[in-house]
């Protein structure tokens, strides 16, 4: 009798190419998709190592995080429409790599266009059982159909392009089984928001994490996209729900699903994957549904959420030195004094949109809250930013647009907008802001500004009362548009299964060969395939323990071996630091790798004067003799938590950083350093503070000896026996070798699994239902390229 295997366990055994001797394993990736802020240096990467794209047909492209969402009414051009240098850049980047790469892509001018996490869904890309990567760290989105979907920095962006492969270590598993029903009023956002307060940003590290019971069996598909996107948060490598009918209901009919005999073929399939009885769990929580009650938060982390009805929370009430100056910290920031209702919050601007909540069931839900009421006077601004074309399209045949605009609300085009600020849309200084994105970091939404996670619902509550408010008291206006219950539950009546159907209707056209004007092939393009070494080539990696460096070498991505480090370790007594803190967004617009050393912990490391100047703070990094450190010793855990950007890496290796040491890591970042040559090493906190933080307060040197896995102090004396490395991370970094080329050794592997996904999942391969490539380069009126008009 087989083992009892969880979700997790199912979806990641069937994608496994090749397992080496350390546990490494290579995953064959199912669907990957693409933007335009973490592709321009893989792109680039292809092309200086002449590779191309493997599997084009299982690649799909969109622009979402840079793009202005103003009317697109005169919309001629990326170069005429987009004002900002760096960001018409990055777009015009991708419009370029598409178009040589030969990638599916929906331009700004296209109706398909949208937020990645939107789009995959709403097309039938993402499809239950399927592994899912994008560059992006709310990839986890799509764990809601049954997937393992995670976000992967740049350099696995490059990978995944060009093997269709990515490397990986088996996660742990982890089960959140919310028991009962939520109360009328209770949405996912709420439910999830509370999980997170619950375990904490850091929860979920090392861990995919599974969502069950009856409470999650009740959500709809948005709403478990909701609560799946935000697993992240959690600290999860991904966040899986078990597909069922509901999933089945929504996929079906979908331009890239499958239909006829592969749509049975696939159903079959899917209906194993759930978790086998008896299946272990390393982790578990239970949660009850009747306890969770409309939850924002307070402070700048995701973790800071607390029921609507609570007040801010008192630092003075905390023992713990680190937590306590965390809430200090955190207070000042928000500019909230402990002790305050969070009833009595006001707010300035109000934001219904992100990857998170910016789906067709969110705007209804936000409509029939604002629905006959105008927003309050003390509201400077607020904004409704689909989640993509198509769900404006539909919100616009319903009416939502109208409602929104009679209340005072703006009605946007689909993008990122203010969820991260990488755009027009931004909070000034000190502004607040009732949101319905993800994330709450400092600067998140624009410098200095203040962000209070909610639901769609609570937010369009907050705009007309002008401060946070319970939405269980919120006094409706019936009008035309029936109300929409705010609770995310499966259709209970004939009706309302009819109500839900018909949403999608719109989404179930068939996607035309190329929603750009641009030239496209007539005929199929054939996969072409990757250069691959001499079959001689040994098949896989032996990993020595003692490993021992070869002579210093520079990968394709730039990688030195990494060996022996001598350096000034400079101590920072922070707890979950986030990608936003380490690169600040605006520091992000390159399409570069280097020269972001300068943008690392901006924030921290620079305050204007009255003239608007940079000056230096008392920031570690910026006094001796800590501003040439080589390490980075962090008392606090979840260092790195946040983006799956690359950027932050980058920055920290331009500085000259080299070496980070920690509790824990942010699971994405922890990944992104090795690829980049940096090693984090994950010690105790009470072993950092105790052996390693009175040498670097004394400014001395800390020797990091790779190959003996030993931390040492200036004199040779050993301060940690042994740390902790995965063998095969290590070997990379200790012999500088680059994954691609490891992997490309692997190239009858990786045909030998094709080969079996063409047998058993093949209403998994694109065929003609997928889009056409973008190809050519047709010159319009405009004297543009054709993928800009």
């Amino acid at each position: 009798m087989s083992k009892p295997r969880t979700l997790y366990d199912k979806v990641f055994d069937s994608h496994i190419v090749h397992e080496d001797e350390s546990n490494s394993y290579l995953l064959y990736i199912d669907r990957h998709l693409v933007h335009e802020v973490t592709s321009p240096q893989a792109f680039e990467g292809l092309k200086n190592a002449n590779r191309t794209v493997r599997r084009k047909d299982c690649t799909l492209a969109t622009v979402d995080h840079n793009i202005p969402t103003e009317s697109r009414k005169h919309f001629k051009s990326t170069k005429t429409f987009i004002k900002q240098n760096d960001s018409r850049l990055q777009v015009e980047t991708l419009e370029k790599n598409v178009k040589e790469f030969e990638v599916k892509f929906f331009g700004m001018d296209s109706k398909n266009q949208g937020i990645v996490h939107i789009i995959g869904p709403e097309q039938g890309f993402t499809l239950p059982g399927t592994t899912v990567v994008c560059g992006d760290s709310h990839t986890s989105t799509h764990g809601a159909f049954g997937a393992l979907a995670f976000g992967i920095g740049t350099s696995e962006v490059e990978h995944v392009l060009a093997t269709q492969t990515i490397i990986q270590t088996k996660s742990k598993n982890m089960r959140i089984q919310v028991n009962g029903k939520l109360n009328e009023g209770i949405t996912s956002k709420d439910l999830i928001l509370h999980i997170i307060g619950v375990i904490g940003t850091a929860g979920g590290t090392g861990c995919v994490m599974e969502f069950a019971g009856e409470a999650i069996e009740n959500l709809s598909m948005e709403a478990r996209m909701s609560m799946c996107n935000m697993s992240i948060e959690a600290g999860a490598r991904a966040g899986m729900i078990k597909p069922d009918q509901t999933t089945f209901d929504y996929v079906k009919g979908r331009p890239l699903a499958p239909s006829g005999a592969e749509w049975d073929k696939a159903v079959a399939y899917w209906k194993t994957l759930y978790t086998d009885e008896n299946a272990k769990f390393d982790k578990e929580i239970i949660i009850a549904a009747k306890d969770i009650i409309p939850t924002v938060t307070w402070g700048t982390s995701p973790q800071d959420a607390l029921p609507i009805t609570a007040s801010v929370p008192d630092p003075n009430k905390i023992d713990d030195p680190i937590n306590k100056k965390a809430m200090e910290r955190a207070l000042e920031y928000m500019g909230l004094e402990a002790n305050t209702n969070l009833e009595d919050i006001k707010i300035d601007k109000v934001f219904i949109g992100s990857c998170t909540n910016a789906r067709i069931e969110d705007l209804r839900n936000a409509a029939a809250v604002i629905k006959g009421h105008k927003i309050a006077s003390n509201i400077k601004r607020a904004m409704v930013v689909p989640g993509s074309g198509l769900v404006k399209l539909e919100a616009e045949k319903e009416g939502l647009d109208q409602i929104f605009v009679d209340a005072g609300f703006e009605w946007r085009e689909a993008g990122c907008s203010m969820c991260l600020g990488m755009n027009p849309d931004i909070l000034s200084p000190q502004e607040r802001c009732a949101s319905t994105s993800n994330r709450n970091f400092e600067g998140r939404q624009g410098a200095a500004s203040r962000t209070h996670l909610m639901s769609p619902a609570m937010a369009a509550a907050a705009a007309v009362h002008g401060r946070l408010f319970d939405i269980r008291k919120f006094e409706y206006k019936n009008g035309d548009v029936a109300q929409i219950e705010i609770t995310s539950s499966k259709p209970s009546t004939s009706e309302d299964k009819l109500l839900q159907e018909s949403v999608y209707n719109h989404e179930k056209i068939p996607v035309q060969p190329n929603d750009a004007s641009s030239e496209v092939a007539e005929d199929e393009i054939d996969d072409i395939p990757v250069d691959h070494l001499d079959k001689n080539v040994k098949k896989s990696i032996k990993i020595n323990p003692n490993d021992t460096p070869h002579t210093k070498k520079t990968s394709s991505s730039g990688m030195e071996s990494f060996t022996v480090l001598k350096g000034i370790a400079a101590p920072l007594d922070k707890q979950n630091v986030d990608t936003d803190a380490i690169i600040p967004k605006q520091f992000l617009k390159t399409i570069k790798r280097t020269g972001l050393g300068s943008g690392l912990f901006y924030e921290w490391r620079f305050k204007k004067d009255a003239n608007n100047k940079d000056q230096e703070t008392d920031f570690v990094l910026n006094v001796e003799p800590y501003r040439n450190a080589k390490i980075l010793l962090v008392t606090g855990d979840n260092f790195g938590c946040g983006s799956s950007r690359e950027h932050a890496p980058w920055a920290l290796k331009d500085f000259g950083i080299q070496c980070m040491i920690a509790p824990s890591f942010g699971d994405i970042f922890y990944n992104n350093s090795f690829k980049n040559g940096l090693l984090p090493i994950r010690i105790d906190q009470d072993i950092i503070l105790e052996k390693l933080i009175p040498i670097a307060k004394a400014g001395k040197e800390l020797v990091i000896d790779l190959p003996k896995q030993q931390i040492l102090d200036s004199d040779g004396n050993i301060v940690i026996e042994q740390f902790d490395v995965d063998p095969f991370r290590k070997h990379c970094l200790v012999n500088g070798l680059d994954d691609i080329g490891l992997t490309l050794q692997k190239e009858e592997f990786i045909k030998k699994y094709e080969a079996l996904r063409k047998d058993k999942f093949s209403f998994l391969e694109g065929g003609s239902r997928l889009i056409k490539p973008v190809i050519g380069t047709k010159k319009s009126p405009y004297g543009v390229l054709a993928q800009e008009w």
